[in-house]
Order: structure tokens, then sequence, then C-alpha cells
């Protein structure tokens, strides 16, 4: 790939807002590119940027780029964008997110790239925790905020990148990987993929691409079909089963975060492990950050550490608070199998009730996986939808949450936050564990629970 950042000395990022443009704009700022932006919305990583000193403008303009030398925009970004369209023409080198992200990997030697169609986000702020832990000065890319970075990145001075890598449109194939961690793979992005087939190809080149080591789920038939073939570099197993050269074994659930496991390597006892988030699920991600984390060379002792720091990524099952005895959750759960997984945890702890508040994202995706969906929501004892959030895409699918809810016992949908809030607060019950379920913005849902709560029990 070509290095578009040679000789570079003004970038502007269209979206700098953007979870996945903070940490790329953290690193070009301390390698002391001068960087501009802009963004349509406020949020707490804007921010973070312009703590950083980086000029940002609200609202996006052709005369936003006047100056620049070099434009990165985000995938979310339509075609239609007035200052993409004004970027495009200015003869100005144009690249996507995915393109700058690829181009930064190739600058460390150790770069560990996280994929998988579930749990990146929280493995890979495990492992930059680990990373803290050790007293490594660790660069880290996630698609989520970590508490103790302060965001959803940080530019560290040692060769170690921890990278979030993602399948979506093939990004994650740009990368520059030396260690590539495969989580699980299903079906998502079928607008894209067509079929599961295609997305176990695409992962099967994203283990080829990595130069040292492959660290796979080897429960996940998936991800071991994807592995078929691939040869000349280190391959390690995690998973639940003591096939695996990393598995967990003594596992106490205590309380409804905690979870005690002694980790296993080889047969041998590794470490006593906790961690502070709950679920099956994140056993597995533990095991995936713990075999990456010890191939880099940290001891057993700061994996241990790392893990009991961890306290959960932002909307990983992120609590929000508790009024009256009912509890208010936000997850970023955004595909059948992430939020089965997430309400298949929450039922198993000692709430009375469990509310999914789901926003639907992307047509294609509600379309094609509908009665997924619906199997995966009516875990839960109560659903509620928002409409669904296009995101990129316009609806060719003449898909509506009304037909997801129709398919759903007991469910109810409404076309605005508001009376989602509305409908939850009137109705829920101390003991009830509410969730909101999405990657879009119904975080703010559950902001809007929060304060009809508190404002009802205060």
């Amino acid at each position: 790939m070509e290095d578009f950042l040679t000789g570079k000395k003004h970038i502007h990022f269209i979206g700098i807002g953007g979870s996945g443009m903070y940490p790329l704009a953290q690193i070009l700022h301390s390698k002391g590119f001068y960087l501009t932006g802009s963004d349509n919305n406020p949020t707490e990583t804007l921010d973070l940027v312009k703590k950083m000193g980086i000029p940002v403008y609200m609202g996006q303009r052709a005369e936003n780029i006047e100056g620049a030398d070099l434009i990165v925009y985000t995938a979310a970004i339509m075609d239609d964008n007035p200052e993409l369209i004004a970027a495009r023409n200015s003869g100005v080198k144009v690249i996507e997110r995915a393109d700058l992200l690829a181009l930064i990997s190739a600058r460390y030697s150790n770069s560990i790239c996280v994929s998988g169609t579930h749990g990146k986000t929280t493995t890979t702020s495990m492992l930059t925790q680990i990373f803290l832990a050790g007293g490594t000065d660790v660069s880290a890319v996630i698609g989520g905020k970590l508490k103790a970075i302060g965001g959803s990145g940080i530019a560290g001075n040692s060769d170690t990148l921890c990278c979030e890598a993602c399948e979506f449109l093939d990004h994650f194939l740009k990368l520059s990987v030396d260690v590539a961690v495969v989580l699980n793979v299903d079906a998502d992005h079928l607008d894209y993929f067509k079929n599961l087939d295609n997305i176990i190809r695409s992962f099967h080149t994203f283990c080829e691409h990595a130069k040292k080591a492959v660290i796979i789920n080897g429960d996940d038939a998936n991800s071991m079909k994807a592995l078929e073939g691939i040869g000349g570099k280190d391959i390690i197993t995690f998973g639940r089963s003591d096939k695996n050269d990393w598995y967990a074994e003594n596992i106490v659930h205590s309380g409804n975060l905690e979870t005690y496991f002694t980790v296993m390597h080889k047969g041998e006892k590794f470490c006593d492990a906790v961690i502070h988030v709950p679920g099956e699920h994140n056993i597995i991600n533990a095991l995936a950050a713990a075999a990456a984390a010890e191939y880099s060379g940290l001891s057993a002792e700061s994996i241990a550490k790392g893990l009991d720091d961890f306290m959960g990524a932002g909307r990983r099952f992120e609590k929000f608070g508790e009024y009256g005895g009912i509890t208010v959750v936000d997850d970023y759960g955004h595909h059948p199998a992430e939020i089965a997984a997430t309400l298949t945890t929450a039922k198993a702890m000692s709430f009375k009730r469990v509310w999914a508040v789901h926003q639907p994202f992307t047509y294609s995706r509600t379309y094609m996986l509908m009665d997924d969906f619906a199997k995966a929501l009516s875990v839960a004892d109560k659903v509620v939808l928002t409409e669904i959030m296009g995101g990129r895409e316009k609806n060719t699918y003449n898909v509506y949450a009304k037909d997801l809810c129709e398919k759903i016992e007991g469910c109810v949908w409404f076309s605005e936050f508001e009376q989602v809030a509305d409908h939850v607060c009137e109705n829920a019950e101390e003991g009830d564990l509410i969730i909101t379920l999405g990657c879009g913005d119904v975080y703010k849902v559950a902001r809007m629970i929060c304060k009809k709560l508190e404002e009802r029990f205060n």
C-alpha cells in the first residue's frame, strides 16, 4: 500500500468525533502532524479531540477542508456529504479511515489485531489493560471507550499496537498484522458478504496475513474452518474445552458481575484470574487476551492484574444506574448472537425481570436476520423496540421495526425515544433490569430512563 502519510503536514478528518477516528487522531497528533476535523454532533469523544488542541468545525461544509494535504473520512459518511464531495473534487488525496489505520498498523512491529463477529472491543480493551498493567507503553485502537485510557485509543511509544480488526467491507484485510486473534466467525454484514462461506473465506485471508501467529477459538467451528490450510506461523488455540492451548477451570460466578477462574495453559495452571464483566463469553474473551499477552512476553502476574483491573468497556453491559431497585444497563449488542449472549447472561442473574430495549441497526441486517433477532430478543421478559436506525443505508428493503415486533410475543415499539423511555419507566418494577441494546444511539434512551427514574424516586 502507498504510504499516504509521507510528506504530509495537514491532515483533515471528516467525522473526527467517531470512536474509530479518535485513536487515529491521537496517534498522528503525537507524531507531530497538524490535524483539523469536522463533525455534525457534539459528543464526549469530540470533547476529547478538542482538548488535544485540534481545531474542530461543527457542521460539514466544503470550506472545512481548506489547507489540508490529506483528507480522511469514515465509512459512515454518505457520498452526498458536501464536505466529502468537496474533498474528492479538490485534487487532494482522500482516503477512508480503514486505509489510514492500515498505514498506522504498519508502523508497529508487534501489531496485535483482534477480529471476530462478537467480542472485539471487550477483548481489545482487556488486552490493552493487561499491557498497561505490565508497564508496556502500548498504543491502542478500540471500538469503544476504556476507562483506563479515557477513551477509545491511546498513543504510546512502544512497538506494540492493540488494534480492533473489523471485518466490515473486508477492512481488516488492509491491516498489517503480526498477531491475528480470531474470537469467532458468524453471519453478519450479509449486505456485503452475501453468505457465511464468504465471511469464512475473508477470515481465512486475515489469518494468512498474520506474520507471526494466529490465536484462535478452537471451539468455534467456523473459526477453525477459516484456519484450514494456514501454515508457516504459530497457531495457538483458546476456548472452553481442555483440548485448547488455553482454557479455564474452577469457574465460580460470584454476584452479578464477578467471575473467578483458573487460567490453564497446555494442561498447567498459568494463573488465577477474576474478571468484573459477566457471562461465559467474557471468560473466552479473557483467555484470548491472556494468550495474546503471554505470546508478547507478559508475565502471569501482569495478565492476572490486567484482567482484575479491567472494569468493562464503554457500552458493554455498562451499568448506568439503579433507582428504586430498578437497574439500568447499556450494551452495544446489535447482532442476534450478541443479544442472545447478553440476555442469557442477564437472565442468569438475580433480577426479577429483564427488559430488552433494542434499536435495530441497518435495514439489511434487520431484514436478513429478522427471525434470529426475534428468537434472541425473546430471551428477555419484556421487549421494547425503537424504529430502525438506517446508518449508512437507505430503506430499500421496506422493513420496519413493527415487522420485527410482530414476531415477538408481547413486544411493543415506538417511533420516538421519549415514548420508549416513558413506557419502560411506567411499567418497570423493583427488581427489574433494563438493558438498552444496539450500536446506534439507543444509549440516549438509557440516559432518559435514568433521568425519569431518578426524578421519580428522589
